[in-house]
């Protein structure tokens, strides 16, 4: 199950910069001016989580992979995009592809890195390109309700099924409000419904203060704004320097944390990024563990036992048993699994089963 996260933003806001730190690839073409980035960059980067070594090292496993989380670098919007102003249709299609949008606000000053409106405000940066995202949701509803609403007048059981969501969701576009504000209390059949629309501002928003140096460990005047826009939505916010990151992806990881505390900060951005990430998706991380690997897999939230199996293997779901389940806690404090075993840890547990965050898993299936 793969996870992908769009960076978004106006141009020269360090999109690129970032990605390329992040991925520590040089995939994507950071220059100082806008539209450099030509194509919608993906990379993946394993997820840190220091509970991977734990477990491989009670399990003696000779290998350890962790899970992966995809962003794609998407070049910037600017005012009028929703029109096809700069390369803007491209990108709104590719924006439509990712399960969450990093939204990438410049927060520093600096005269020689031009500002495509000629200044400084990451809040109406915000606005700016989340107005166009939303006149896009907004044509393309306009557009499709029609035929919708005349196939639910004639009984078309797809149609009405579709109608109600699509008229919520037109609804808020023309109060201009973004359609995720319909993910607030929803039932997971209308979570299908809205998803079915495929519009843009469904996604869920992460907001990253991109900083000056001196200003990453505790933001700016900037990074405040956007922290009280942010809270207003019910988003989150999240400060990092895409400049100290690119440093970063260069340095050896003996001397990572030494950079790091020189610079007042306790961990890379990627760690923070990565976090408010899986908060955002509502993702959580299972395991399984033995000689040969301690693997990490990613899941929903509220995923079940048998849809966590398909993870590894469709076959894994669809000829379930049951699920052998130790705490990681447990499995850390006992010594391992046959240790849980023994104290009574490991529980066997069946299709309805939620599996939870740090559980380790063994499954059993028919072929």
């Amino acid at each position: 199950m793969g996870f992908k996260c769009g960076i978004v933003g106006l141009p020269n806001v360090g999109k690129s910069t970032l990605f390329n730190a992040l991925t520590r690839t040089a995939a994507a073409q950071a220059a100082n001016y806008p539209f450099c980035t030509i194509e919608p960059n993906t990379g993946e980067v394993a997820v840190p989580d220091p509970r991977l070594d734990k477990i491989a090292a009670t399990a003696k496993s000779k290998d350890i992979i962790p899970t992966r989380i995809s962003f794609v670098d998407i070049a910037g919007l600017v005012r009028g995009a929703s029109k096809g102003e700069g390369l803007g249709n491209q990108f709104l299609a590719n924006i439509r592809e990712v399960d969450a949008i990093v939204h990438v606000l410049r927060c520093f000053e600096d005269d020689d890195i031009t500002h495509v409106e000629g200044r400084i405000n990451p809040v109406a940066d915000a606005e700016t390109v989340e107005t166009e995202l939303m006149l896009a949701d907004l044509e393309s509803l306009e557009r499709r309700i029609v035929q919708i609403r005349k196939r639910a007048q004639g009984k078309d059981k797809e149609a009405m099924a579709a109608l109600p969501m699509m008229e919520k969701a037109l609804a808020l576009l023309q109060d201009g409000k973004p359609t995720r504000h319909l993910l607030k209390d929803i039932d997971a059949e209308d979570l299908r419904s809205l998803k079915g629309l495929n519009l843009l501002t469904s996604h869920p928003v992460l907001y990253v203060c991109n900083v000056a140096e001196s200003d990453a460990a505790k933001g700016n005047a900037h990074t405040m704004a956007v922290d009280e826009m942010a809270a207003a939505q019910g988003a989150r916010t999240v400060v990092i320097s895409a400049a100290i990151e690119a440093e970063v992806a260069q340095l050896p990881d003996e001397d990572e944390r030494e950079f790091l505390a020189s610079m007042g900060l306790d961990e890379p951005g990627l760690d923070k990024l990565i976090r408010a990430g899986y908060e955002l998706l509502h993702l959580i991380t299972y395991f399984t563990a033995g000689p040969k690997e301690t693997r990490a897999w990613t899941i929903e939230r509220g995923t079940k036992a048998p849809q966590a199996a398909g993870v590894i293997h469709s076959d894994f779901e669809r000829g379930f048993i049951r699920a052998q389940t130790i705490a990681y806690d447990d499995f850390i404090a006992l010594g391992g699994e046959v240790a849980a075993k023994e104290a009574g840890k490991a529980r066997d547990e069946g299709k309805e089963y939620v599996v939870q965050d740090g559980d380790i898993l063994l499954f059993r299936f028919n072929t």
